[in-house]
């Protein structure tokens, strides 16, 4: 079993949005035989894109799962394949992918070369230690620069990226590669084979040269990595076979010290069958990538578990959908034993037990029943209930719990009310189902108003939720004009003494505490809860219900009810009353203590700041910056590239709802931008006046 698992490949295709990810996925589909069509993205009928929104917009949501198989050196392999999203509101789908992911294929497109969200997919992969090659895609394409691209890569990404090709010829001229390992020309003919066929052949005369010096570049960083080569290298660099640099790559590739680079063209056929080849050759497999680290849910040490079928079960739940025809799917990564239907689980995080009903191996959205799922393997399961994505599941008797994932908070809110009756009773269900397969998704109700309000990443990313209610759930919504999650916090400190007494017939009620409440100390997040009472004031079994009573009342802050992300609370002393005090008492002071303190600790409001990048037109670069100026923007800097401007500026998301359609008048259309949460930072008074105005009423629904 040990030894089949070095034939499987848990990979991910990471990228900016429109590299052409999605067109690269379903090539390595039609080549490894799962589609006898190929599907394209602009044509809306992509395979792997099986939303009815991802085909309308051709852009990937939901990260799918697919299996599929590729012959190399004689040996079958199978891939398991995880599509990830490329736009910045659907981050925590690529981040989720990642996580279970043993590689990654990160696809640049090699006009554009490395864009801000190819920064960002990378970042996430360096997060987890993901060990990648690169495909520079679009060679067809006008202002094509392989190299170029590669520069961008060590330069931006701090990588390392060794060219393992070089292209024949660029732009409309692009006709294949040259295989720096095997010293050849791989040409592919443009027949009815869709590219099926290549043929391997003498490297062109032109190209001799350029083909000489970055193969003796590609030998020269593999000797670099090995002593024993190393010496052979400077004996004679031609006695190093491929097979023997193709090891050292691997293993370079394997601890993130190397990222092969190779080109083509996804969308013209031609590339992909090499690139195939390569994710077998260098990316690991879930032996290389060896044991998966977790706790013990009771003990709390740390514990391992082995890629191997007779270890106890640990799996890791990395997405959940709701299938139109399975009803509640759970995507699993299993990291050792085996999964079988019937079998009963425990969730660590709930500590209940769950019975998987039925498992599928995944094609995009088709489901083929399975058996048994063993470790390394990716499935979806049937069954679980009471899951959330991030949750382990694992053996009963040998329970273990694996580092869960972190999801950033929602930065933008629309206030939506259904339309009829009818929708009232399905929006709840609805909500649910959408919050549970995304946890960037947030509802909540606004107490004074009374109104729903959802939160999200990001316009688009509400947008398509609003339209996944109409669609999948036949619901009808109105919206609000999309407002700012802003936040409050604290600037200065502040002492108060808080009495809680209530006399009733029987028990009374009584809780006395003093405490000092003001700013978190720097990079704090969350509650800062100190206990420094001597001698027993207030008895220590009370001290939770004292911290869970600030706890809560941080979700409304004293100037407009917005939630306070870090606060310090120290409880200096207090008393207590041996009858009439309890947990709840103790609670309901420190609500009161918060309410009655937070308004005398300087309170600020603090907004969400996005960084933005435009890339223009030299002459539209003035009338983007003014533009900026007028938003609160601050231009971070600028730069130019491929015969555009390249815009960098920090800009409030307050001043920015329907940038892209603004964007689009002032530059008719030519430039683009992208724009991802930044950080929080505080409000100019006068307009903090404002929002906490506004924030009183009822958000108008239009």
């Amino acid at each position: 079993m040990g030894d089949r698992l070095k034939y499987t490949r848990n990979i991910g295709i990471m990228a900016h949005i429109d590299a052409g990810k999605t067109t690269t996925t379903e090539r390595i589909l039609f080549y490894t035989g799962i589609t006898h069509r190929i599907g394209e993205v602009h044509d809306g009928a992509a395979q792997m894109d099986w939303m009815v929104q991802e085909q309308e917009r051709g852009i990937t949501i939901t990260s799918a799962a697919t299996t599929t198989f590729w012959k190399y050196k004689g040996e079958d392999y199978k891939i398991n394949i995880i599509d990830t999203p490329g736009h910045v509101d659907f981050t925590v789908e690529v981040e989720r992918s990642l996580r279970v992911l043993d590689g990654a294929v990160a696809v640049f497109c090699a006009v554009s070369g490395v864009e801000p969200q190819s920064e960002t997919v990378w970042r996430q992969a360096d997060k987890y230690g993901v060990p990648r090659i690169a495909f520079v895609n679009k060679m067809d394409r006008v202002g094509a620069d392989y190299f170029g691209v590669v520069s961008e890569i060590r330069e931006k990404l701090k990588a390392n990226p060794i060219p393992v090709q070089i292209p024949i010829g660029s732009e409309d001229a692009f006709k294949g590669v040259i295989d720096l390992m095997e010293n050849k020309a791989v040409v592919w003919h443009d027949d009815e084979t869709m590219g099926v066929k290549y043929s391997l052949e003498e490297i062109p005369s032109e190209l001799a040269d350029e083909a000489a010096e970055w193969r003796n570049k590609l030998v020269e960083a593999v000797a670099e990595k090995n002593d024993e080569l190393l010496e052979r290298y400077f004996e004679n660099p031609n006695s190093i076979t491929s097979d023997e640099m193709a090891a050292v790559i691997r293993e370079a590739t394997i601890d993130g010290t190397i990222v092969p680079v190779m080109c083509g063209s996804a969308y013209k056929n031609k590339g992909v069958q090499r690139l195939l080849d390569a994710i077998v050759s260098y990316l690991p497999s879930p032996l290389d990538i060896g044991a998966v680290k977790g706790i013990h849910p009771h003990t709390h040490k740390v514990i391992t578990r082995e890629p191997d079928v007779n270890a106890p079960l640990s799996a890791l739940a990395f997405k959940i959908i709701t299938d139109p025809y399975v009803g509640r799917l759970v995507y699993l990564r299993v990291y050792s034993g085996k999964l079988v239907p019937g079998k009963t689980v425990l969730n660590p995080r709930t500590g209940k037990k769950d019975r998987i009903n039925r498992l599928y191996q995944m094609h995009a959205n088709k489901q083929n029943p399975r058996d048994v799922i063993e470790a390394g393997d990716i499935c979806g399961a049937v069954g679980l209930k009471d899951i959330r994505t991030g949750d382990t599941i694992t053996d009963i008797s040998r329970p273990i719990s694996l580092e869960s994932m972190t999801f950033p908070e929602p930065v933008i809110g629309v206030a939506i009310e259904p339309k009829t009756q009818a929708d009232i009773d399905k929006l709840g269900t609805a909500l649910n189902k959408l919050s549970e397969e995304d946890p960037t998704f947030q509802i909540k109700t606004n107490e004074d108003s009374g109104q729903t309000i959802i939160s999200g990443m990001g316009e688009l990313h509400l947008e398509i939720l609003i339209d996944r209610l109409k669609r999948e759930f036949k619901v009808e919504c109105n919206q609000g004009q999309p407002q700012v999650a802003y936040k409050e916090a604290l600037t200065t400190t502040v002492e108060h003494r808080e009495v809680f007494k209530k006399q009733t017939g029987g028990h009374g009620k009584f809780a006395d505490i003093l405490v000092e409440i003001g700013p978190a100390d720097e990079g704090v997040t969350g509650l800062e809860f100190v206990d420094q009472v001597k001698g027993g004031n207030i008895p220590k079994e009370y001290m939770p219900a004292i911290e869970k009573g600030f706890k809560l009342a941080m979700q409304s802050g004293p100037l407009a009810g917005f939630p306070l992300d870090s606060l310090k609370v120290v409880v200096k002393d207090g008393s207590y009353h041996p009858v009439d005090s309890d947990s709840l008492s103790f609670q309901m002071a420190a609500d009161r203590a918060f309410r009655n303190a937070a308004p005398k600790g300087n309170p600020i409001l603090l907004e969400p700041i996005m960084s933005a990048e435009v890339v223009t037109p030299e002459e539209y670069m003035g009338d983007v910056i003014t533009d900026f100026n007028k938003r609160r923007g601050r231009i971070d800097g600028m730069e130019s590239k491929a015969g555009a401007r390249v815009i960098k500026a920090k800009v409030p998301l307050a001043e920015n709802f329907g940038y892209v359609t603004v964007l689009r008048n002032i530059t008719s259309g030519r430039a683009t931008s992208s724009m991802e949460f930044s950080h929080y930072e505080p409000v100019p008074p006068d307009i903090a006046r404002k929002v906490v105005e506004n924030a009183k009423g009822i958000i108008k629904i239009v």
